[in-house]
């Protein structure tokens, strides 16, 4: 594996063993272009051409993530508003509307918390 020793075989050792890490751990519904068994055969057997080959046309696309599913999101900093069928208002009366509620809501616990005591 070491082709032209020094250097350039520790390189390529590193090239390969983490091509051959990252197709291991690629999810098979992201592999592109070849079955993902193909490809590891491909890195094994052909080190310098089968590293290259992933990089340039097997590994998804994107910064080194997964493509998303069709019904799923991007995780953000505050999942609550990213769930799917999540109420939001289109025009002020609609969310007027929700404050009033909130606001009913409120007294009703407040009052059933004064008759407990």
């Amino acid at each position: 594996m070491l082709y032209f020793g020094g250097l350039f075989g520790v390189v390529m050792l590193c090239v390969t063993v983490f091509a051959v890490v990252d197709v291991i751990t690629t999810d098979e519904g992201s592999v592109r272009n070849l079955p993902k068994m193909l490809w590891l055969l491909l890195v094994l057997l052909f080190p310098l051409v089968g590293s290259i080959a992933w990089f340039v046309a097997g590994r998804p696309v994107g910064t080194g993530r997964a493509r998303l599913g069709a019904y799923e999101r991007e995780a953000s900093s505050f999942p609550e508003y990213n769930r799917p069928g999540r109420f939001a208002a289109t025009n002020p009366d609609d969310d007027e509307e929700f404050l009033r509620r909130c606001r009913e809501r409120a007294e009703e616990q407040r009052r059933k918390g004064r008759e407990n005591q």
